[in-house]
């Protein structure tokens, strides 16, 4: 059966595939993207027998483009699809991006299905809330799924103000039983359930005004409409667990903040949310300091402090309460781009640990490898990251990109 699926979806891609291939010989279209493989290998065997230590996959997203109206006018489509070995909740089709944008003297208008991304710290990016995680991507939770919404742009001297109306709720993606990167059990997500339902569930409203005034770079946002960070559900049927994902609706009110100032940056986001239990407040701010061309090199090596913070402490359903982040990036400047950021977050409560290594490097006009290590820690028994005690991993992508 599941490898059925997984014939459907591939047979399915290659005949959109065909189809925009035939389209570019009648239109001006441009086309680019990545088509990748990716190797996940654990360090340690899994808690569920059902789980795997490596997992290998294939990812194609293409980007098709075309303008009109002297530029005014243009519509891109990125289609993304991974087919994956074992989990087959990996297996997925998504359109990242279908969209329509007119654009004129003070406003713009989109239509369609995009990726809009907030957000300006680097351990955590709490502002960020119109997409669905797509949580089988990757676990650092900058993957998201495309988002049906009509987004009207005011633009204006005092700044702009962004309109969204957001069409359809996407509910978030979680790894099947034979995943890693889940609970035990796996979250069960033909069970989700909702404060609201019908047209109150699908319908979501945001508004945010941003603004450059010197050094400094302003957002000011509210969203309202059902939650994107579904709150799990402990049940038992004839005495099994289920972990059921329940989306609340919820007013949250965001500011990121940035300031610029010569090697420095200063970054900092904060929110208020209602609506799943007690109104909190959570925030995460630090800064960057840049070294520019360490030793009359190249390097440029940047050190990175912030602190993430939740004002539910201990009984917040999330790893970051009370934790510290300190990092190095390394950007050598080359032709090959080649980037490393190195870190740990340290909880102060609980002495849990978080290391994180990335590095990326492209290699001739259109290969580019990406590696990630991640390792977890000293988690005790009641803290969130305790589920993944045993899931440290490395990830290495080879993507070649046209």
């Amino acid at each position: 059966m599941l490898e059925n699926k997984k014939i459907r979806y591939t047979k399915w891609y290659i005949t959109l595939f065909l189809l925009i291939s035939n389209a570019t010989r009648v239109y001006a279209l441009d086309i680019s993207g990545y088509a990748g493989i990716e190797n996940l290998g654990f360090f340690y065997n899994p808690i569920d027998s059902q789980q795997h230590n490596y997992y290998l996959s294939g990812s194609l997203e293409p980007e098709i483009y075309h303008e009109w109206d002297n530029g005014l006018q243009s519509i891109a489509f990125v289609p993304f699809y991974r087919l994956s070995q074992h989990d087959s909740r990996r297996t997925h089709f998504d359109i990242r991006e279908l969209t329509w944008l007119k654009v004129a003297n003070e406003w713009e208008l989109r239509v369609g299905v995009r990726k809009e991304f907030w957000g300006v710290t680097e351990s955590q990016h709490l502002v960020d809330i119109i997409n669905q995680t797509d949580l089988v991507e990757n676990s650092d939770t900058e993957d998201k799924l495309g988002q049906p919404m009509i987004n009207l742009a005011l633009i204006r001297d005092w700044g702009t103000i962004d309109l969204y109306l957001l069409t359809g709720f996407r509910e978030r993606t979680f790894a099947g039983n034979e995943g890693r990167f889940r609970s035990t059990p796996e979250v069960d997500t033909g069970e989700e359930r909702y404060e609201k339902h019908g047209i109150e569930k699908q319908l979501a409203y945001a508004i945010r005004w941003s603004h450059s005034i010197g050094d400094w770079d302003l957002g000011f946002s509210h969203f309202y409409g059902t939650s994107r960070d579904p709150t799990i559900q402990i049940e038992t049927d004839n005495g099994n667990i289920q972990l059921i994902p329940y989306y609340e609706m919820i007013h949250q009110t965001a500011v990121d903040i940035q300031m610029t100032k010569d090697s420095w940056l200063w970054k900092l986001e904060s929110i208020v949310r209602s609506g799943q239990g007690k109104t909190y407040y959570a925030g995460t701010g630090g800064f960057e300091y840049t070294f520019y061309s360490v030793f009359e090199s190249t390097i440029d090596v940047g050190i990175v402090s912030e602190y993430l913070y939740d004002s539910r402490g201990g009984h917040a359903p999330v790893i970051f309460q009370d934790d510290f982040l300190a990092a190095i990036r390394l950007a050598f400047n080359d032709v090959q781009s080649t980037e490393v950021l190195a870190g740990i977050i340290l909880d102060r409560t609980s002495n849990t640990k978080f290391y994180n290594v990335e590095a990326s490097r492209r290699f001739g006009d259109n290969w580019k490898a990406e590696l990630e290590i991640r390792f977890f820690s000293s988690a005790p028994e009641n803290d969130p990251a305790y589920i993944l005690r045993d899931d440290d991993h490395l990830r290495f992508e080879l993507r070649y990109y046209f």
